[in-house]
């Protein structure tokens, strides 16, 4: 993965396809017509696994109806704990840590509400100025909840100028007074990929609860939960994982922990034995199923399921060294071919292959927005953040070598020939 081991021409990238491992994976995946799809960060693509799993639930909601509940093939009532199961080992939990239930900004809710117990003298929570807006928003609203006021107890650490949030200053913000921290594990925009590890560690010494948003890392980073020993976290299905859009998201709780209350709860939560008794007085269960809060949403949950079993039989190792040598030919190709005028693209993305998620991410201080959307027009399908940031995501499980060469081609010819002037600066509602 050195770049001196990278060549610029087109055969290259033929002769790194040859030599890829997973290229049997590709043809599981339906790839629409015409396009480069660079963007599994934000939407994964659908597979024959996930659709043939979408379609037996619908024959089972036809031909059963409620009694697929308890005979589906697999049950119904179980799908939620089984899909935990089956990833638990992606980020290295015990299988009861682990749950599919809700959204990622309602489960970031759900676990605020169980762990934040702010108290005199330790209110604070601590997150990243530059995480998802999302999780913001849901932190200020749990504040606010408490009767609080989010500008006195919400500390959001800056990134620098090289726009990374280091350890350092993460660290240096979780002070005693701090309740809970909320971190990503990968930066959605610069896909900086932090040291959970040492964040947590240095939580613990200072009395916090921290969990992490893994959104933009699980399914193409391996994680270790029970190796450090976060309180909590969370993530969807819908990007990495290829669970399809709005698909339902997961929970890992430090089985530590199970014994506390959740702090929404729901009847999905209640022991399974007894959850049909449907007694007034709340049973959670004693494991990440606890926190389920309604009935889940089979039809999304099955593609996830399909999804799964491309994921698990690849394995999150081979998928993650494959990420990381396509990340580091990308920026190979981003140094050689669109770092000098005209193109001037910087990478505000980590070289270090250990500090670095799944996707890259190149600022352009003037109409990235418009090259994007240039883009958008040849069939090259990837996404604007602002800024100035367009974000490319190679899959390990469906893009190729050449197809990253020839996006970094159509980007030369679309400022080459000033094709992007042509198209209007107002941005769409979804870029």
């Amino acid at each position: 993965m050195q770049s001196n081991s990278f060549s610029t021409g087109m055969e290259f990238s033929e002769e790194l396809d040859r030599r890829a491992s997973l290229r049997e994976v590709r043809d599981l995946f339906k790839i629409p017509d015409g396009t480069i799809y660079m963007l599994g960060n934000s939407l994964g693509l659908l597979s024959a696994p996930s659709r043939s799993a979408v379609s037996r639930v619908l024959d089972e909601w036809e031909n059963l109806a409620i009694k697929g509940w308890l005979e589906g093939e697999p049950p119904w009532f179980w799908m939620a704990e089984r899909l935990g199961k089956a990833a638990a080992g992606m980020v290295g939990a015990k299988n009861l840590e682990v749950i599919c239930t809700g959204s990622t900004t309602f489960n970031i809710h759900s676990m605020v509400s169980t762990f934040y117990k702010p108290s005199h003298g330790r209110s604070r929570i601590v997150a990243a100025a530059d995480d998802f807006s999302s999780d913001i928003y849901a932190l200020k609203s749990q504040i606010s909840l408490k009767g609080m006021d989010w500008r006195e107890h919400l500390i959001l650490v800056q990134p620098d100028r090289r726009r990374q949030t280091s350890e350092e200053r993460i660290e240096q913000a979780i002070t005693e007074e701090v309740a809970l921290v909320l971190l990503p594990s990968v930066f959605y925009r610069s896909s900086q990929l932090l040291d959970m590890e040492r964040i947590t560690a240095h939580a613990h010494r200072k009395g916090a609860i921290i969990g992490f948003d893994c959104s933009h890392s699980v399914g193409v980073v391996p994680h270790r939960f029970d190796d450090f020993s976060p309180d909590f976290a969370l993530w969807c299905s819908y990007k990495y994982l290829c669970g399809g859009p709005g698909s339902p998201a997961f929970i890992y709780i430090n089985s530590e922990h199970f014994d506390l209350e959740p702090g929404v709860a729901g009847w999905f939560g209640n022991v399974k034995e007894t959850q049909f008794d449907l007694r007034l007085d709340f049973e959670h269960t004693r494991s990440a199923g606890g926190w389920q809060v309604s009935s889940p949403g089979i039809l999304s949950a099955a593609g996830v399921e399909g999804a799964l079993e491309i994921i698990l039989d690849a394995g999150i190792e081979r998928i993650r060294e494959k990420s990381l040598k396509m990340t580091s030919y990308l920026i190979f190709l981003v140094d050689q071919l669109l770092s000098g005028e005209p193109y001037d693209f910087d990478l505000i993305t980590p070289r270090e292959p250990e500090k670095r998620g799944g996707h890259v991410a190149l600022s352009r201080k003037h109409d990235a927005s418009r090259i994007k959307e240039a883009l958008h027009g040849r069939g090259v399908i990837t996404d604007f953040r602002p800024p100035d940031i367009i974000r490319l995501a190679p899959s390990p499980l469906y893009n190729t070598y050449r197809e990253i060469r020839e996006v970094v081609e159509q980007i030369r010819e679309i400022i080459d020939t000033g094709e992007y002037l042509r198209v209007s600066p107002e941005r769409k509602i979804i870029s």
